[in-house]
Order: structure tokens, then C-alpha cells, then sequence
């Protein structure tokens, strides 16, 4: 819990690719509160009100997981905003003059997202959905400590990640008022 919401003060990405870890972390473990608790919450270096603050949270991630039919797989609907959040602010980026680093960025990648959407088959979600999967399998092959697929990994985090994390950076600019992308910036470090 509070390294969520940590992740989501300083990088939206990182705290979207965190939660959809976290998602697959209590699939694994069944659901199961007393699984959840010793090996999520009873180790920590938490105080006794904390530990149950943390408990909570996660088994209000799994009721919301099972509310949203979630059980054995898919994404939780706040992270799939955000990320369609992140798309719109993608498309704007890529024609307000606010958005010229971003499509210095964005340049590299654009040309490659076609050969991306036939290798993760998803031909129906936007570009920065399609981002963050490629990214999510990047941490799961690594997790697993897969080494078949590091070529496709070095390509993923050297075109990828400069664009989200360009993006994020943009995301969190706007979410505090430091630039306004229809008007004049107040301290616009995108340029």
C-alpha cells in the first residue's frame, strides 16, 4: 500500500506496472487471506495498525479483482483508466506544441507498434495499452527469469521505455500544474 502510493506520487507507470504485479502476486496466492497475510503483511517491519491497514488494502484489491471478474486474469478497470488516461494525453502530446520532445521520443517507437501489436496479438488496444503490455511481459520473462526472449527485451526497454517514461514524466507535469498544454508553460521542461 505504501509503496503504491508512493509509486503513484512520483511515476504513474511504475505504479500501474506495480499493481498489475501485485494482481498476479494474490492470483497466486489463491485469494487466500491467511496466505495474503504471512506472506505479504506479517513479515513487514510495520506497526500492529499498519500491518492491518496493509491487509485491508490487499483484500480490497482481491474483492475488486472478484467484482470485476478478474479472477484468473485482466487488469484491474482503475489501472486500464489510468493507461487510457495516459493515451489521451499520448494523442494530444503528439499534436500540441507542448508535445515536441514526446515525438522526438515517440519517432523511434512508431514505426516498430504494428510488428508489436502482431507479436503480443492485441490488435485492439491503443498504443500506450500496448506499451504497458509489452512492459508487463518484460517483467513477468524476468521474473521468471526467462532467457529466451532477451533480445526481444533489450528491444522493448530501449524503444519502450523512453516513450512511457517521457510520458509518465509529461502525466505527472500536468497532474501539478507545471504545464498547461493548450497554453503557456509555467515550467516547461519538455522542450
Amino acid at each position: 500500500m505504501y509503496i503504491a502510493q508512493k509509486k503513484r506520487k512520483e511515476n504513474i507507470a511504475e505504479y500501474i506496472l506495480y499493481l498489475w504485479q501485485l494482481e498476479d502476486l494474490l492470483r497466486a496466492l489463491q485469494f487466500s487471506p491467511e496466505a495474503i497475510y504471512s506472506q505479504l503483511v506479517a513479515k513487514s517491519a510495520l506497526d500492529d495498525a499498519s500491518r492491518q491497514q496493509v491487509f485491508f488494502w490487499y483484500m480490497d484489491i482481491v474483492n475488486l479483482l472478484r467484482k470485476e471478474g478478474k479472477e484468473e486474469s485482466g487488469h484491474l478497470e482503475h489501472t486500464l483508466h489510468l493507461i487510457a488516461d495516459l493515451n489521451d494525453l499520448h494523442m494530444r502530446l503528439l499534436s500540441l506544441p507542448a508535445g515536441e520532445k514526446y515525438r522526438k521520443v515517440f519517432a523511434a517507437l512508431a514505426p516498430e507498434m504494428p510488428a508489436l501489436r502482431v507479436k503480443l496479438g492485441k490488435t485492439d488496444v491503443s498504443d500506450i495499452e500496448l506499451c504497458f503490455r509489452a512492459l508487463y511481459a518484460v517483467v513477468l520473462y524476468r521474473i521468471k527469469g526467462d532467457k529466451s526472449h532477451e533480445e526481444g527485451i533489450r528491444n522493448v526497454i530501449d524503444l519502450i521505455s523512453p516513450v512511457i517514461a517521457e510520458l509518465a514524466s509529461v502525466y505527472r507535469q500536468v497532474e501539478r500544474g507545471e504545464i498547461d498544454l493548450y497554453g503557456s508553460d509555467k515550467n516547461d521542461k519538455t522542450k
